[in-house]
């Protein structure tokens, strides 16, 4: 038997690993470990070593960065995505495409199964699930935490520390952990251990090692800084005007945006299992690619084009969340965002300054705005103010009337 692994070189996967090695398939299971760089910079010096050595045929690492910049990160922020007004769904976007590429591995290499490392509890093994399933119904899915036997045999950290040390497997791990840590280009995600209490102050100065991204906003530089940007489509496509590929963007934005503490959001969400979470996250180049892409929407975007993909907004971001990104209802969705962000283009002036985005200025040859419809100089308005007696008047009508019934009853 032959199965793919989502690995990161962790203590959860390199257990799973020999785990797996020896108990699936009678022990006699070859492991090919797959580990997606899209974006957790450190965490994967030295992975490929440590996969081998922990038992593992074959460890694959492959830069996904720019396919999950541009084909995954770009147009969810065209939908103006976010998960329960807040989250800007960092953790959520990677998985399927980390899952499309386990599906793809798996078929060249003519393995049998794929494997993940998520626990039953979370969100993680549905999206990973969902998006397998969508991609290669074929394909078996093993996901260890939600069998009985692994977790009689790993009931806690301190067992798996325990099995790592026997066996020989390269981790760095400690019993006892502040908390837990994901990251990738878009974002880093915080969670358990104290801050599973919500009232627990995330930004207190015992926490401030935590943060790998931003400085808090009361040490940001005492100056704003002026960026600008340039959209075409709905995607940005330069910064203080050099052009950037997608991946670029994240990475320019990331550091201007962590410069100026911008993107810390510390939440209480709604997960697709039914419980609720307590997360921290950092996501200082996505705040502001979304809070600029929204500017120059308002200058471009027509009223009820942009009320209706609006109303959409929680249901995509929600597909996003629950993993059903290559659902048909999601792709559907996307292709009418995709023409709501046909004249999507210009130029936006924000300032960042103590952890705040500010509007500067936006500009764009598709503009909506007209000056000479909008200015409240009467002489010069190309309105003429008597046409809304009319309008008005029939807007009314139906409330005048509703009114006069009940008067009557």
């Amino acid at each position: 038997m032959k199965i793919i692994l989502a690995y990161s070189g962790g203590l959860d996967t390199s257990v799973i690993l020999r785990w797996l090695k020896e108990s699936a398939s009678g022990g006699q299971a070859e492991i090919i470990a797959f580990c997606a760089d899209i974006g957790q910079e450190e965490e994967l010096e030295g992975l490929k070593a440590k996969a081998l050595e922990t038992g593992a045929s074959k460890c694959i690492i492959e830069d996904l960065r720019e396919e999950f910049a541009g084909d995954f990160i770009f147009p969810m922020f065209q939908a103006g995505a976010i998960y329960e007004g807040q989250y800007l769904l960092g953790t959520s976007i990677a998985r399927p495409l980390i899952a499309k590429r386990m599906v793809e591995i798996a078929r060249a290499e003519n393995a049998d199964a794929i494997a993940h490392g998520a626990t039953g509890k979370g969100n993680d093994q549905v999206r990973f699930e969902l998006a397998a399933a969508a991609l290669a119904p074929e394909l078996r899915v093993i996901a260890p935490w939600r069998e009985e036997r692994f977790r009689k045999q790993f009931p806690g950290r301190s067992e798996m520390i325990g099995f790592a040390k026997a066996n020989g497997i390269p981790v760095e791990a400690r019993v006892e952990k502040p908390y837990s840590m994901d990251r990738n280009l878009l974002h880093i995600s915080y969670e358990s251990g104290a801050l599973e209490d919500p009232w627990f102050d995330a930004s207190s100065p015992e926490m401030r090692a935590m943060y790998k991204l931003s400085v808090p906003p009361e040490d940001a530089p005492n100056e704003p800084e002026y960026v600008e940007m340039e959209f075409h489509r709905g995607n940005c496509v330069a910064v203080k005007g050099k052009s950037l590929s997608p991946l670029e963007v994240v990475q320019t934005l990331n550091k201007l945006g962590g410069k100026h503490g911008i993107g810390r959001v510390d939440i209480v969400e709604n997960r697709f299992v039914g419980m609720k979470s307590r997360g921290v996250y950092e996501t200082p180049g996505g705040a502001i690619l979304h809070f600029a892409h929204r500017q120059i929407e308002t200058l471009t975007m027509d009223r009820e084009v942009m009320h209706l993909r609006d109303s959409l907004i929680p249901k995509y971001a929600e597909l996003v969340y629950n993993g059903f990104w290559f659902s048909p209802e999601r792709e559907a969705l996307q292709a009418l965002i995709t023409e709501t962000q046909r004249d999507v283009s210009g130029l936006v002036r924000l300032k960042l300054y103590k952890g705040n985005l500010i509007v500067a200025g936006r500009k764009s040859s598709k503009s909506l705005y007209d000056a000479k419809v909008a200015t409240m100089e009467g002489e010069r308005s190309a309105f003429d103010q008597s046409d809304a007696t009319g309008f008005i008047r029939l807007n009314a009508l139906r409330l005048k009337l509703r009114t006069l019934l009940d008067q009557s009853g």
